[in-house]
């Protein structure tokens, strides 16, 4: 499946982060890793020092003058002044009387550790050896602290190295993107002007064989060279837009408050045409109140354009299509409904793929609703639709209301809503200018099957 430029881009952008993610977990496991090591090793190792001297000190010690840290409790021998509180533990020396055997055991106290060490001696005293862990759990305390020092440094350096690694890591991929993007733009650009001339000189070609009597053949051939010139043109406005919405940020200085209920009712009117050709009733339905999105009113015309030429691509004759627009919660809703076959549930996500190649008058490929959702998207609304088989179709669109333009005054409101009919009044100043299409094509060349 084709990507928009805008996933596209999006995807580069969760490759970067992706990497700087990857990155700064991997800093911070060697950290804690290397943390965890030194911390065990130093646990294990100040463990067996202590236990090696209170054993010997227990052993051989003197009881007046103990080792640092250390007391020794024996019979006859009066405790030192500084000595701990709760000590000496009197069941472990009862114990060792009795059985001759050393017990040791590990006494939390005072916001401290004791490891305590009970033994028989040579000359038959039992003797009990207390050693206070108060400055191990100092250097295990300030170990953490470095540790965690170390921790936040390297979160610091993963973020800057994964950031430089990502940016430099996906570059080939952006320029890449950035170079297919100005390609677009570049030969939509330069490919327009000549498509143009070709499909006005067809146009001609085929009114002066209409005017000349030229036999049948001839003309169905021109009518068909009309159409496939027509649907070149719009494949080519298509590509533009879309390349000008990768742009992104780009585009923020084109946006302005743009109507929307009269924007629908404008573009209902450039379609009255083929409406009135094929015998289809349309009708706008809007409030009393004028419905002000932030946007590029040439990108939402032509989504809005988009829905209302695929409905009426996909409507029989006689049928209805309804555009009612609303507010609801500081959103504003675009919902286009027909009475046309509708499409399989299963369906939907399809309906928005680029070039996907849909059903009915022989399919074809296009950009159409793929170039609708990305317009939609790059306004911060959602699109959806929803259809049944012979229930017709439903199109959603939900775009951030705005506040109204300085200067607009409180009492504009859009006209009473009211049926799409074959004929339009010519604004004053000029024939109106529409869009040049395919003569005696289905419908919009460029739209989107379903």
């Amino acid at each position: 499946m084709s990507r928009s430029p805008s996933a596209e881009w999006a995807a580069v952008r969760r490759a970067r982060l992706r990497i700087a993610v990857i990155t700064g977990a991997i800093i911070t496991l060697l950290v804690t890793v290397v943390g965890g090591v030194a911390h065990t090793v130093m646990v294990d190792a100040q463990n067996g020092q202590v236990w090696r001297e209170l054993r010997y000190g227990a052993m051989y010690g003197d009881p007046v003058k103990p080792p640092v840290c250390t007391w020794l409790y024996a019979p006859g021998v009066e405790p030192l002044s500084n000595a701990p509180l709760g000590f000496p533990l009197r069941a472990d020396i009862e114990e060792v009387r009795g059985t001759r055997q050393a017990v040791e055991r590990t006494v939390e106290r005072d916001d401290t550790v004791y490891l305590v060490r009970t033994q028989p001696r040579a000359d038959g005293d039992v003797v009990q050896a207390v050693f206070d862990m108060r400055f191990q759990l100092a250097d295990r305390s300030h170990l953490w602290f470095a540790l965690a020092v170390a921790e936040v440094v390297g979160l610091l350096a993963a973020a800057v190295t994964g950031a430089v690694l990502g940016r430099r890591a996906v570059a080939p991929l952006a320029e890449a993107l950035t170079r297919q993007h100005h390609f677009v733009t570049d030969a939509s650009h330069e490919l327009r002007t000549p498509v143009t001339q070709v499909h006005t000189r067809a146009q001609m070609l085929a009114r002066q064989a209409a005017d000349q009597g030229l036999p049948g053949p001839h003309r169905d051939t021109l009518a068909r060279l009309v159409a496939s010139t027509g649907r070149l043109g719009e494949v080519l406005d298509d590509l533009l837009l879309s390349a000008s919405l990768a742009a992104g940020p780009a585009r923020r200085s084109e946006h302005r408050p743009v109507e929307l209920v009269a924007l629908a009712r404008s573009v209902a009117a450039e379609e009255s045409d083929r409406v009135g050709a094929r015998g289809l009733t349309v009708v706008v339905d809007g409030p009393p109140h004028p419905l002000f999105v932030d946007g590029v009113q040439s990108a939402l015309r032509r989504a809005i354009g988009e829905l209302l030429s695929n409905a009426i691509r996909h409507t029989p004759a006689g049928g209805r299509i309804e555009m009612v627009l609303s507010r609801s919660g500081g959103t504003v809703l675009l919902v286009v409904a027909d009475t046309g076959p509708g499409f399989e549930p299963a369906a939907v996500e399809q309906l928005f793929r680029r070039f996907h190649r849909g059903s009915g008058d022989g399919g074809r490929y296009g950009l159409g609703l793929a170039l609708l959702q990305e317009v939609v998207e790059h306004h911060g609304g959602t699109v959806a639709a929803d259809g049944r088989p012979g229930r017709g179709a439903r199109f959603t669109i939900r775009l951030p209301e705005c506040a109204a333009p300085p200067g607009v005054p409180a009492e504009a409101r859009p006209a009473e809503a009211r049926p799409v009919t074959a004929t339009r009044e010519r604004r004053p100043g000029g024939p109106r200018r529409v869009r040049p299409g395919p003569a005696g094509g289905p419908g919009r060349p460029g739209g989107s099957p379903r």
